[in-house]
Parts: structure tokens; sequence; C-alpha cells
């Protein structure tokens, strides 16, 4: 009687691995897409944080005329800026106030808009 090696063979060797390469292949995309998701969740978080304190900021004015602003909010947030922009609309007396928070380093999904109705000058 001859002896049987114990052992696997190459050919069951090389499906392990290639099992392997399969789920470590998902694993990292459900990794990279978690951190996507993340980052974007926290860019909406804080866009829509600061949109509300310009909108705060334009609620305490007493008038409002037709203008268009821009800026950043440095120090605490330098990365993001905002734009202001004031317009009539077909009632009198009340104005559309458009909030943009935009996010310099985000090149995709990188912008937050908030957009409210005011009465002027009553």
């Amino acid at each position: 009687m001859q002896k049987k090696k114990a052992g696997f063979t190459l050919l069951e060797i090389m499906i392990a691995v290639a099992i392997l390469a399969i789920a470590l292949v998902a694993v990292f995309q459900m990794q990279s897409q978690s951190i996507s998701m993340a980052s974007e969740s926290r860019f909406l978080t804080t866009a829509s944080l600061l949109a509300q304190s310009k909108m705060a900021d334009i609620e305490a004015l007493s008038t409002l005329s037709n203008q268009s602003q821009k800026g950043d909010f440095a120090p605490g947030y330098p990365d993001y800026g905002w734009t202001i922009r004031v317009t009539d609309t077909q009632i009198a007396k009340l104005k559309r106030i458009e909030v943009n928070v935009v996010h310099q380093a985000l090149t995709r999904q990188g912008a937050y808009q908030l957009i409210f109705y005011k009465t002027s000058g009553m």
C-alpha cells in the first residue's frame, strides 16, 4: 500500500486565494464608501449650520435691499465660503434671500443652498 501525503494541492490553494481576494475587494470597497459618506455627512452638517448662522444675521437686519454679498467663515472655517443674494418677489415687500455655502476643497457636491423669504420695511 502506498501512503498518501497530507497537504493541499496547488489547485486548492489557488481557489482559496481567489475567494479571499474577492472578499477583500468587497470589504475595501465598503470601507471606501463608508469614508466617502462620512465626509459628505460632515460637510452637510457643517454647511447647514453655517448657512443658518448667516440666515440669522440677515433676519436680524431691519431693512433689506436687493444685493449680493460673498465672503468666508474664517478663522473658524476658512475652507467654507458663502454668498448671499437678496431679490424681489412678485409680492410687494417680500424679499427672497438665497444663502449658498461652498467648500473650496470639495470638487463634487461641495455646495449647500438655503432659500428663505422675509418681509422688508414692515
